[in-house]
Parts: structure tokens; C-alpha cells; sequence
């Protein structure tokens, strides 16, 4: 599994190997940034917490993917999701089924926008047959070895089981997926399985214990901290998910 630390700051990306950043934090940025491996988030998450939905069209989107996409190896922009947590539910006042419907439209308005770079699937649901459902709804869309992101998990970090039992039902769909966890905090990726049953993974959950220690939330090396917490799985963890496939 590749791990990709979340950074509030583009301009901390130098001191990592790969990185996430949203578009939020680039669209009054003017110049390129030092970075490697990134991928782009495409800011779902404060969009549809804080308006119920995206403020802007999907091309505006992927014109800032088709300016940064020089800058560094950006090597996916995440497509604009819906999660479906009940509190995004109650934001938007849709179903589990509008917000995937619409995740789907917005990728493949994005899809149309000929960005050069790979966007993101992401597959969105709360009970893992709800997932399994919208690998169905996107059908010949996701190809064969997809890379494709698993959405409205990071409030289930403390119940590792409930992760699993989604990653779990959508390998069992889809074993072929290469499936991404969004903003998994340690206590999900320590779990071998977990990490067996995902291609990458990314995380800021450094900046919410630094703010809880009293620390400086906004500081890299304490997103190194979080980095350097990410050890790698046994041999034996990794094979784990094999015996559940």
C-alpha cells in the first residue's frame, strides 16, 4: 500500500515522497509548488458539508487539473463524489441512490473534459452492499484494474471491522479493483487486512492530533510524525485478505 499524506499546505509537499492536496487549496495559488507523487482531492468533502453541494461547475474543475497537472507527477485528480454518511445525507436532504447517481454524473461530466490526467472514480455507499450496488450502476465505466476510491469510510476509523467489511464486499465484486481509502487514520491502517485490500491510501489525521495535543495543526513535521507511523505490514498480514476473497 502507497500512502499519500494529506498537507493544508502545497508548498510542504517538498518534504514528502507523495502527497494529496485538494483544489481548495490551490485555486489562488499562482505558482508551481516542489512535489513528487501527488494525487488531487477534488475538496467533496467541504463542498457538501459546508453548501450541500459544489459551488462551481464541473469545468472549472478540470481546469485547474489541466494547470497543475504539469507541476510535479500528479498521477489522479479524485472525480467530484457524494459521500453518503447520514450527516452528508441530511446536508443534502437526498437518498444513499441520489448520492451515488450523482457521483457518477459528476464523473463522467469530468470524464468529458479531456483533463490529460486520471480521475478518480470514487465508489460511494454506507452498507458494503451499497457499494457493491454502485461498482453495478458504473458498469463498463471502471475497467479492468481500475484505481478507484472508497468513499464515507474515514468516520468509521475507530470501528476497523466496518472498513473492512466494505473493502471486503467490493473485492468480492471486483477483485480486480486497485482501491484507495480516504483519510484512514492509523487505527484502520494497522489493520494488515485493510492495508492488503488497498492499493493507497491517504491521511491528515496528523493535523486533528496536533491540534488535540495543543500543538501546531498546520506544522509538516507533524504530518512526518503521521508518516513515520505508517510502518509496513508482515508478510503474513498481507495474505490475510486472501483467505476472505
Amino acid at each position: 500500500m502507497k500512502f499519500f499524506i494529506g498537507l493544508h499546505q502545497p508548498s510542504d509537499a517538498k518534504h514528502f515522497e507523495a502527497c494529496f492536496v485538494s483544489v481548495n487549496r490551490l485555486r489562488d495559488r499562482k505558482s508551481d509548488f516542489p512535489v513528487t507523487d501527488w494525487i488531487m482531492d477534488s475538496g467533496a468533502f467541504s463542498a457538501i458539508f459546508t453548501h450541500g453541494g459544489y459551488q462551481h461547475p464541473v469545468e472549472e474543475y478540470a481546469a485547474h487539473i489541466r494547470r497543475w497537472k504539469t507541476c510535479g507527477n500528479l498521477l489522479a485528480a479524485v472525480a467530484q463524489d457524494y459521500m453518503c454518511e447520514p450527516s452528508m445525507l441530511r446536508k443534502t436532504g437526498l437518498t444513499v441512490k441520489d448520492h451515488q447517481r450523482l457521483t457518477i454524473e459528476r464523473y463522467d461530466a469530468l470524464m468529458h473534459c479531456d483533463t490529460g490526467v486520471y480521475i478518480m472514480p470514487v465508489l460511494q455507499g454506507y452498507d458494503p452492499e451499497e457499494y457493491v450496488d454502485h461498482i453495478r450502476q458504473y458498469g463498463k465505466r471502471l475497467k479492468s484494474g481500475a484505481w478507484v476510491g472508497v468513499g464515507s469510510i474515514c468516520k468509521r476509523n475507530g470501528s476497523p471491522c466496518l472498513v473492512l467489511d466494505v473493502l471486503v464486499a467490493i473485492k468480492m465484486e471486483r477483485p480486480d479493483l486497485k482501491l484507495h481509502g480516504f483519510g484512514l487514520k492509523t487505527t484502520a491502517l494497522a489493520n494488515g487486512t485493510i492495508r492488503a485490500c488497498l492499493e493507497t491510501a491517504d491521511s491528515m489525521a496528523w493535523s486533528f492530533t496536533a491540534r488535540r495535543a495543543g500543538r501546531n495543526a498546520n506544522d509538516w513535521r507533524e504530518a512526518r510524525l503521521l508518516k513515520n507511523a505508517v510502518g509496513k505490514p508482515t508478510l503474513y498480514q498481507s495474505h490475510l485478505i486472501e483467505s476472505l476473497l
